[in-house]
């Protein structure tokens, strides 16, 4: 074992006991993270230089924020003048994991809608409604499930008979984009993001802190926290802590992420998304898998780097022992995001991979739009035992269809379970993934759709050509109408899941396709069978 090595400065420390030396000295002898620090879009090569220049706003973006802070003070003030304090945030991947990482970990409620299943979205309609204001985040503007769930939300305010629809309505987008139009014309309260920064980039912009700020959370000090922390950007080692922890990225294709249980709650969501969108391209890239705890399937394994994340840096001290992760990284929460931004910007240099750009993310959407078109294609099931319905194997019944996915995970592969379902509800699925876990030595993802098709989607069609993929659907009691759409929210969820399927099968990734006609007896029978070892 290497000796354990700790870098600490701003707040945060990074403890490990990973061998990243060479890694290290090509970054050091390159001057990389002093060019990062001022900004040198040239870092990652000549093709990604364009794109580059126009993402890197992310390293300061902290500071510009602060103007944000007396406007959304000012605007908390005046929802809850009018009796407005339930706070929901309609957006999706970096628009929505920030904000909900910050609450979660500061216990603050906030209800973050980045579904399309009409099941929880119902839930969320029928529930406070006249004290609700609804934060619709969307760099873009553009952003189909978002849009669809605006229109919702503006039907069920001007159904109940609210005075002022706009009233209710925050928006945050890019300048210039459709969603600032119309958030004018609605009379909602609009607020500017940073365009510098890319939306998986943008936890420390009004992305990431506008939705917590109305929720209650006190962001000047997560902006504090970062402002602290950056003033390591361009120190050397041992008081630089991002470049150690990106060094370390790379070192090896999987990342577990878990949390220590010192205050961090949710981050390795938001680092998900984070690195598998960032490196997952050109056939390769860092894979990252959010683990239950330490001790979960998965966690430790050939090739797979454990990475504890907490906020109390004391605990970094005792360093990473054979009964420890491989990287510890524990302080503050504004810290912990500039730190994993930089050290995937870090990674992406010595994996000669631009972290900036997302490649194949549009893939699915458009196979979105061309089937709410057409339709979503018919197809026949292999098996039917009771509420579940199989698609795409060979296998005759659910136990032997997961024991044929399991088997067709290579040595260098992984298993990724893909659930189109009601994330509160049907929470319990996601034990799906240790269950899996348990059974190989491969990596085990989860997701939520269409949440992941924001994230790790763009992993699963530009990265390692060697995912095994699992995708869950349901059927649903009762549909919800998207207003002005000729199509409801289980309409477009089940494009979404068809599309997202077309995308996969185009590369020839094995797919098996698990469709449940009741949610909870179909869940029971899944997790049972993946108990069960095939014949």
């Amino acid at each position: 074992m290497s000796p354990i090595r700790m870098d600490a400065g701003g707040g945060l420390a990074v403890t490990t006991g990973v061998d990243v030396g060479p890694a290290l000295e090509t970054l050091l002898a390159e001057d990389i993270p002093a060019r990062l620090a001022a900004a040198d879009a040239t870092l990652w090569g000549p093709d990604a230089a364009e794109e580059a220049a126009i993402r890197l706003g992310w390293l300061d973006t902290f500071e510009r924020s602060r103007a944000l802070l007396p406007v959304v003070t000012r605007l908390r003030a005046d929802l809850a003048e009018a009796g407005i304090h339930r706070v929901v945030l309609a957006g999706m991947g970096g628009s929505s994991l920030a904000p909900e990482v910050i609450c979660r970990t500061l216990d603050v409620p906030l209800t973050v809608l980045d579904t399309t299943d009409p099941e929880q979205i119902t839930r969320a309609l029928n529930d406070q409604l006249a004290e609700t204001v609804v934060v619709v985040s969307s760099k873009s503007g553009g952003t189909v499930e978002t849009e669809s769930l605006r229109r919702a939300w503006v039907q069920a305010f001007t159904d109940s008979g609210v005075s002022s629809v706009g009233r209710h309505f925050v928006v945050v987008t890019d300048p210039g984009s459709p969603l600032e139009q119309l958030g004018t014309a609605m009379g909602a309260h609009v607020i500017l993001a940073d365009p510098d920064v890319g939306g998986r980039y943008s936890a420390l912009t009004a992305f990431g802190l506008v939705p917590a700020a109305l929720a209650g959370v006190d962001v000047e000090e997560l902006i504090d926290e970062a402002a602290a922390f950056a003033e390591t950007m361009a120190a050397a080692p041992p008081e630089n802590p991002a470049v150690l922890l990106g060094a370390a990225l790379a070192s090896r294709p999987t990342v577990a992420i878990t949390e220590d249980g010192t205050g961090i709650v949710g981050l390795g969501d938001w680092a998900e998304q984070l690195i598998a969108e960032s490196t997952g391209k050109d056939g390769k890239g860092v894979l990252p898998v959010v683990v239950e705890s330490p001790t979960a399937p998965g966690a430790t394994a050939p090739g797979v780097l454990s990475v504890s994340v907490g906020g109390a840096t004391s605990h970094a001290a005792a360093g990473s022992r054979l009964d420890q992760p491989d990287v510890s990284v524990n302080g503050p929460l504004g810290a912990q995001f500039l730190c994993w931004e930089l050290a995937t910007a870090y990674a992406g240099r010595l994996l000669a991979i631009d972290p900036f750009n997302q490649p194949n993310v549009a893939e699915s959407k458009d196979n979105t739009k061309q089937i709410l078109d057409s339709g979503v294609p018919s197809e026949e099931a292999v098996f039917v035992e009771g509420p579940v319905s199989g698609y795409g194997v060979e296998a005759a019944n659910l136990p032997d269809a997961i024991t044929e996915m399991l088997s067709s995970v290579g040595t260098d592969g992984y298993l990724t379970v893909m659930a189109y379902l009601d994330r509160e509800d049907d929470a319990r699925l996601a034990e799906l993934r240790r269950l899996l876990a348990e059974r190989i030595e491969a990596p085990v993802t989860f997701g939520w759709g269409p949440r992941f098709l924001h994230s790790t989607g763009q992993f699963h069609k530009g990265g390692r050509p060697t995912g095994v993929f699992v995708q869950i659907t349901a059927d649903s009691a009762e549909d919800l109408e998207v207003p002005g759409r000729p199509y409801g929210f289980a309409g477009l969820q089940a494009a979404q899941a068809a599309g997202d399927r077309q995308a996969l099968r185009d590369r020839g990734r094995p797919l098996l396709w698990l469709r449940l006609t009741d949610r909870a007896e179909g869940i029971d029978r899944v997790l049972s069978a993946a108990k069960e070892d095939g014949s």
